[in-house]
C-alpha cells in the first residue's frame, strides 16, 4: 500500500486550514503557497475533502474555506478514505469477488488482518494530534508562531 500525493497533498491542506483557523476563510491561494502545491490541484482535492464533510466552503468575494469538523474529530483514515478510497493492503480486502481463490486463500485471513490493524491505526490519530505534533516539531526547530 502507498499512499499518493492526492492523500498526502489532502492532510496537508487539513493541517493548513486548522494551523491557520480564524473567522476570516483561508484562502486557496493562501493554500496553494504556503503548503508548495499548485492551486489548480488544490482547487480539484477540496472537491473531496468538501464532499466529505472534511472541509467547509464559503463562496463570494470574502469567501473561501475553513475546517469542516473540530480537528480532534477528523482521524487519519477520515483524510485518506476521503481522498483515496477506501484502504486496502490488497484488493481482495475490500473486493473479495476480484480474486477467484478467495473462499480458499489461507493469505486472505493474513491481509485481513493487516488491513484491520493499519485501518485501526490510522482511526487512533486525529488531526489534533497531528497538530500537536507538528507544534512541538516547530518549537524544537526554534519556530514559534505567534501573533501581536
Amino acid at each position: 500500500m502507498k499512499i499518493s500525493t492526492k492523500g498526502r497533498y489532502g492532510l496537508r491542506i487539513l493541517i493548513d486550514l486548522a494551523m491557520n483557523e480564524s473567522p476570516k476563510p483561508r484562502l486557496l491561494r493562501d493554500i496553494a503557497m504556503s503548503q508548495q502545491i499548485s492551486e489548480k490541484y488544490i482547487s480539484r482535492l477540496v472537491i473531496d475533502l468538501r464532499r466529505k464533510g472534511l472541509v467547509r466552503s464559503i463562496r463570494g468575494v470574502n469567501g473561501g474555506f475553513h475546517l469542516g469538523k473540530k480537528p480532534q474529530d477528523v482521524t487519519l483514515l477520515d483524510i485518506l478514505e476521503a481522498m483515496e478510497g477506501p484502504i486496502s493492503i490488497v484488493d481482495c480486502v475490500t473486493a473479495p469477488s476480484k480474486c477467484k481463490r478467495n473462499a480458499h486463500c489461507a493469505a486472505r485471513g493474513i491481509w485481513l488482518q493487516l488491513n484491520e490493524g493499519i485501518r485501526g491505526l490510522m482511526g487512533k490519530i486525529t488531526l489534533a494530534d497531528i497538530l500537536e505534533a507538528c507544534y512541538r516539531q516547530n518549537a524544537k526547530d526554534g519556530i514559534f508562531d505567534y501573533c501581536i
